[in-house]
């Protein structure tokens, strides 16, 4: 589901961000570029779950972003949620895995004390850029 969202600097040199198709209902801001996309993204993300908690009708996203009237030096960047994914790491539900490592790598780990759901969890967490 892809939303879009008009990015405005404001005087106090942050990042407010508003979504057309939600307005007023979804909006937010962050210091930096980089943490008012992602603060975009948790904005856009709590709404649809939160609408999808109530069973309240959400307005579909525009497929004709060139419809807003978007004033310079303002942008317009689509945000992209999935809310399948989204809910599921909401539930943080634990599924059992079974995997094969090296008999050695299995004694060191154990001796150090490591923790092998914790680490796989931190590994593809980092392999797949989530935070």
């Amino acid at each position: 589901m892809i939303y879009f969202a008009i990015f405005h600097k404001n005087e106090d040199n942050q990042f407010e961000v508003s979504f057309p198709d939600l307005a007023p209902a979804a909006a937010t801001f962050g210091d930096t570029l980089e943490e008012a996309i992602t603060s975009a993204h948790d904005s856009l993300t709590g709404y649809l779950l939160t609408a999808e908690d109530f069973n309240e009708s959400v307005p579909s996203p525009t497929d004709n972003p060139s419809s807003f009237k978007i004033k310079e030096p303002d942008f317009l960047m689509p945000i992209q949620v999935n809310l399948e994914l989204e809910r599921a790491k909401e539930q943080n539900k634990l599924i059992k895995k079974t995997l094969t490592i090296p008999e050695y790598l299995n004694i060191q780990a154990k001796e150090a004390g490591i923790n092998f759901s914790q680490l796989l969890t931190e590994a593809l967490e980092k392999k797949l850029k989530i935070q």
